[in-house]
């Protein structure tokens, strides 16, 4: 080969190896023990996951960060990457009423539904729910299911936040705050459908409250409504025994699960938060509609209503994830919170301590929220092409050292302030515990203020709600 050949073949693959280097990407995150939480549950250690626009590019070791540049690096120094956090089933808003009246029994009908027909205003929704914006994204949790009054304030707080949520406009029975019949309460849930039905980060959806407080009749229209504008249907069931003895009236002796099967307003667009009390039967229901089931157990054993049988719904092909409840009924919104409780609690109720392991209690969270949504193959995974939800957990505090198992860290040590960075949609929300997206001060300076109007109502006014 002539000297000039060769200079044009050295030149050629410069070009072409220059070309190949410049991979643009707009963030990349390096040197993480990467839980991918995909089929195989890989674990990539000295990982990288590269994010272009709102989506993950390509996911694998450090030769990657030699095959990409990136506008943004976070070099996280053998911390866990993993998926961000799905809550699926929470009420956001009622984060200005956490920590009232804790321990009254049969406190939903004593306590909640009177304190909430004095305070719920759009005011109080939009506060509670900004509060609840932060303590999940700091928290973890990068996408949230989320059912009660008002949803277009709360969309709005997702919006400026920049996180993901469904949101469930509230139907019920008796006069509420934004809807004085539960006619009123479908139209406004239609109307917040059409509104936020094409929104990247919000999913609109209807939430009658549980089977015993809405009419078979507006259940129906419900699942009917659902399935024509192919939005979700989040439902306490199989909650309470209150819910068991009125459906059972209602039905000559059905369980809730039954009732609503034989109604037709059990589907795949359904999100059954709690299913506790259900037998075999139900579950096999549960199965064959497809309805995913919101897991919530720091709020049921705080309840005292007991343990859903999640080992028994797995077993049988459920789709089962992890949810909160309201800030009222757990006391907290991060599902990481939740990780120790689930594993724990199980291997009592089972009698086994081989019951629900830590990758089984990560997987709840992760991949397994994602299929109680049916978006599986958006979210859930760190995969090429999935959405850029990710989050970073610390693993240098104390509780998080050593670091034999990433799941059983998870699970067993860490708390929701152990993440340290929170990506959604591509887009940092909080680095290195900073928001970067709101004023974390203003917000809980407003929320403070708030629980003032809330006291002079409820404690210091002598009103004492029962």
């Amino acid at each position: 080969m002539s000297f000039s050949k060769s200079m044009l073949a050295l030149a050629v693959m410069a070009v072409s190896f220059s070309s190949y280097a410049a991979k643009q990407a707009d963030l990349m995150i390096v040197d993480g023990t990467v839980l991918t939480m995909d089929q195989q549950n890989k674990i990539i250690e000295q990982g990288t996951v590269v994010v272009k626009e709102n989506k993950i590019i390509a996911v694998g070791g450090p030769e990657l960060s030699k095959e990409y540049q990136a506008n943004k690096v976070l070099d996280v120094d053998g911390d866990i990457v993993m998926p961000g956090l799905i809550n699926t089933h929470t009420h956001g808003s009622m984060t200005v009423f956490r920590s009232l009246a804790d321990d009254v029994p049969d406190r939903l009908h004593r306590y909640i539904f009177p304190l909430e027909s004095k305070m719920v205003s759009r005011e109080m929704v939009r506060v509670g729910a900004d509060l609840a914006n932060i303590e999940m994204v700091k928290g973890g949790v990068t996408t949230y299911v989320d059912m009660y009054y008002f949803e277009d304030e709360v969309a709005k707080t997702v919006d400026k936040m920049g996180n993901r949520a469904v949101l469930g406009e509230s139907v019920i029975n008796f006069p509420v705050a934004d809807a004085k019949t539960p006619e009123e309460g479908i139209q406004y849930a239609v109307n917040f459908i059409k509104e936020y039905k094409d929104h990247p980060r919000i999913i609109p959806a209807f939430a009658p409250h549980a089977p015993y407080t809405n009419t078979t009749e507006n259940l129906q229209k419900i699942a009917k409504l659902s399935i024509e504008l192919d939005v979700p249907v989040m439902i306490h069931l199989a909650e309470t025994d209150r819910e068991q003895e009125e459906i059972a009236k209602r039905t000559d002796g059905k369980s809730p699960v039954q009732y609503m099967a034989d109604i037709g307003a059990l589907n795949n667009k359904v999100i059954a938060a709690h299913a506790i009390m259900v037998d075999d039967k139900d579950i096999d229901l549960l199965k064959k509609y497809d309805v995913g089931v919101a897991h919530n157990i720091s709020a049921n054993t705080k309840s005292a209503k007991g343990v859903a049988p999640v080992v028994t719904m797995l077993e049988k092909g459920v789709r089962v994830g992890l949810g909160t409840d309201g800030p009222m009924s757990s006391n907290t919104l991060t599902t990481m919170n939740e990780l120790n409780l689930v594993g724990k609690i199980h291997k009592l109720e089972n009698k086994d301590r081989a019951a629900m392991p830590p990758l089984t209690v990560v997987e709840l969270a992760t991949m397994g929220s994602a299929k109680v949504l049916h978006m599986e193959d958006k979210l859930g995974s760190l995969e090429s092409g999935k959405l850029a939800d990710i989050i970073v957990v610390d693993t240098k505090s104390p509780n998080m050292v050593p670091m034999y198992s990433p799941y059983a860290a998870l699970v067993y040590g860490a708390n929701g302030s152990n993440v340290r960075h929170t990506i959604v949609d591509g887009k940092i929300l909080m680095e290195d515990r900073q928001l970067l997206t709101v004023d974390e001060k203003a917000i809980i300076k407003e929320a403070q203020d708030f629980s003032n109007k809330v006291r002079k109502t409820v404690i210091d006014s002598g009103e004492v709600v029962k």
